[in-house]
């Protein structure tokens, strides 16, 4: 198990992940169709979109954060979160 710390970067991790396994996916579905090779290629098409995802996640997380504290308010009670 990892120290709570980690949190967020595992997160981003798998969260980022499992978004370009599906988008990567469809991609490559939609683009060759199902044929013999389209699994090799939604492979290389996923390890190439997440080496991009995680790092863009990690960056974004904190401003996607704050834009949705600002379109929510809080309820009754709720001191609203920094």
């Amino acid at each position: 198990m990892l120290p709570a710390r980690y949190a967020p970067l595992l997160f981003g991790f798998i969260l980022s992940g499992l978004m370009s396994l599906l988008v990567s996916g469809v991609s490559t579905l939609q683009t060759v169709g199902f044929q013999p090779a389209v699994l090799s290629l939604w492979l290389g098409a996923w390890l190439t979109a997440w080496l991009l995802a995680f790092p863009v996640v990690l960056l974004i997380a904190p401003l996607t954060r704050r834009v949705v504290q600002s379109l929510v308010r809080p309820t009754e009670g709720e001191a609203r979160p920094r």
